[in-house]
């Protein structure tokens, strides 16, 4: 992490932007697609971040990536990685884009959650597990699965900063040290 508090500012702009017109979502999916391509591609980090290459040459890759986008780009995100073209930011985008998710989810009452388990899980064990954390926590949780076959069985939730820990491993340990 570079500098937060820029990487802040620039999430909050583009957070007070894209609520303005109710894309607050479609925003953000297409700001973390946007810096996953960047992430990914070392030659094209290379020119969006290397200053051997002109502000042009730059920009020029910039609208060539957001005509390639599925979608047509979202006036604010367009608008925001142009200006950090300009401003010789882009550097902080996967921060933004991170600081944008958190700050979005905040807004709309969301948290994050991170279920892991031995084996991938049904749709519908995922979507029970979901109602169920939503039930604890009060509030929207968004989960994404995670498989280690080190679990054993059982699952393992992270929510926010709480982990609701019904793992295999975890039982077997506590009970060795029990026993012990």
């Amino acid at each position: 992490m570079v500098n937060v508090s820029i990487a802040r500012r620039y999430a909050r702009a583009i957070l007070d932007v894209a609520a303005e017109g109710n894309r607050t979502d479609a925003v953000a999916e297409q700001l973390n697609a946007f810096a996953a391509v960047v992430g990914k591609s070392a030659d094209l980090s290379d020119v969006l971040l290397n200053p051997a290459y002109s502000r042009a040459q730059r920009s020029s890759v910039v609208e060539a990536l957001l005509q390639a986008m599925p979608a047509p780009a979202e006036p604010a995100l367009a608008n925001a990685v142009r200006l950090l073209v300009d401003r010789n930011r882009l550097g902080y985008l996967p921060d933004i884009a991170r600081l944008y998710r958190d700050m979005a989810d905040a807004r709309a009452g969301r948290v994050r959650g991170q279920v892991t388990s031995a084996v991938p899980l049904s749709a519908d064990a995922v979507a029970q597990l979901q109602q169920s954390l939503q039930q604890l926590t009060q509030r929207n949780v968004v989960l994404e699965t995670k498989v280690d076959p080190a679990l054993l069985g059982g699952v393992a939730a992270q929510v926010g900063g709480t982990l609701y820990d019904g793992s295999l491993r975890t039982q077997l340990e506590q009970m060795r040290r029990e026993l012990k």
